[in-house]
């Protein structure tokens, strides 16, 4: 079988280049292929489910730009397809002198972005939130909720609609250089192999990137991969209308243990940040002493919180390009200098599912 394009994930990432793809070039034969039997069975169905703005990250970063893009596409995009979402904003909370700066240092960059924020006194915050306690705060109106697995979907729907087509259960096993493209060896469950001679190749596997990639040109990439808990809230209502977040750690390994909310309106806090080895184990310890870390981290904003009121709910793995205690790692997009139409997306964390669509976006720019 020879194909134009073949997309490698069926993530929320890998969906939406499937659906640009077979939007912007009908005449071309698009597949997606995942080894899971359901779409976005890895880090995009277990994720925060958050519309962001783009402001935490370097003015010139992929990860800016891509996710103010995205965020503008993605809220437009739902509202035309009836995806389940919400804009309900978002307060990021300052508890220090020295954290009300980073606020302030915040909200210029986001000036400068042309990203809507709103600088808050505690007072201020508290009129919006009575139970957050804060030293001063900020207001992140185009911060919103989505619910990703409609997302998903949508966009397979629309893949299929546009001639393309979705493949489950089937497990990339090979991937090697060839005339006129790329030659992909396939195993669909339980033992069916394929031979796909692919023209292009776009790597979106998310915490499996790097093995991909190894195929072609070993040793280029690591992941690390970071294990991420979330508590569901059991406890009496705190009357939250919008995200709250704590000041980010150093080098953004993590937003904070924050609280969100779903479409139902249910509280849930995390994610934090744990290194682990192996990228499919997404158990939650059930251990008293992680519900009282997570505890202590909300009391900082939410003082009325019980540890006793926090149960484990699900885990996520992100898949970072920098290891623990490592600087900044922008995504990495890219069509690969010396394999001319193998295309690489590596590091797609956080905010990729807001990015999705002004992912997609690049990538097709790249093949233009």
């Amino acid at each position: 079988m020879t194909i134009d394009n073949l997309v490698i994930g069926a993530g929320v990432v890998g969906l939406a280049i499937g659906e640009k793809l077979t939007r912007a070039r009908s005449n071309e034969t698009t597949f997606v292929i995942d080894k899971h039997s359901r779409c976005g069975e890895e880090t995009s169905s277990r994720n925060s489910e958050v519309i962001h703005a783009g402001i935490y990250y370097p003015p010139d970063s992929l990860k800016t730009r891509l996710c103010i893009q995205g965020n503008r596409m993605l809220y437009a995009f739902c509202e035309k397809h009836a995806i389940p979402h919400k804009r309900v904003g978002k307060l990021v909370v300052a508890q220090s002198p020295d954290q009300e700066s980073y606020l302030a240092n915040l909200h210029q960059k986001a000036i400068g972005l042309g990203v809507e924020t709103r600088l808050l006194t505690g007072q201020e915050a508290r009129a919006l939130e009575p139970n957050v306690t804060s030293h001063a705060a900020l207001l992140s109106p185009s911060t919103g909720i989505v619910d990703t697995h409609s997302l998903m979907d949508c966009l397979e729907q629309r893949i299929l609609d546009q001639g393309g087509d979705v493949g489950l259960c089937t497990a990339l096993v090979g991937l090697e250089s060839a005339p006129g493209g790329y030659l992909v060896d396939l195993v669909t469950q339980p033992d069916q192999r394929t031979r796909v001679l692919a023209k292009r190749v776009f790597n979106a596997a998310g915490l499996h990137a790097d093995k991909v990639a190894n195929h072609i040109i070993p040793g280029r990439y690591k992941l690390h991969y970071a294990r991420g808990h979330y508590y569901a809230y059991r406890g009496p209502s705190l009357g939250i209308q919008r995200l709250v977040y704590p000041c980010p750690r150093p080098n953004l390994a993590g937003l904070g243990t924050h609280l969100t909310l779903d479409m139902a309106g249910k509280i849930k806090f995390g994610p934090d940040v744990h290194y682990v080895d192996n990228p499919n184990d997404y158990n939650i310890p059930d251990d008293p002493a992680e519900a009282a870390a997570f505890a202590a981290a909300v009391q900082d904003f939410l003082p009325s919180v019980r540890a006793e009121q926090l149960h484990p709910d699900y885990a996520g793995i992100r898949p970072k390009l920098a290891g623990p205690g490592e600087p900044f790692r922008d995504f990495v997009i890219t069509e690969e200098p010396d394999h001319k139409n193998l295309f690489t997306l590596i590091g797609i964390e956080s905010p990729g599912l807001t990015s999705s669509l002004a992912i997609a976006e690049y990538v097709h720019n790249l093949i233009e």
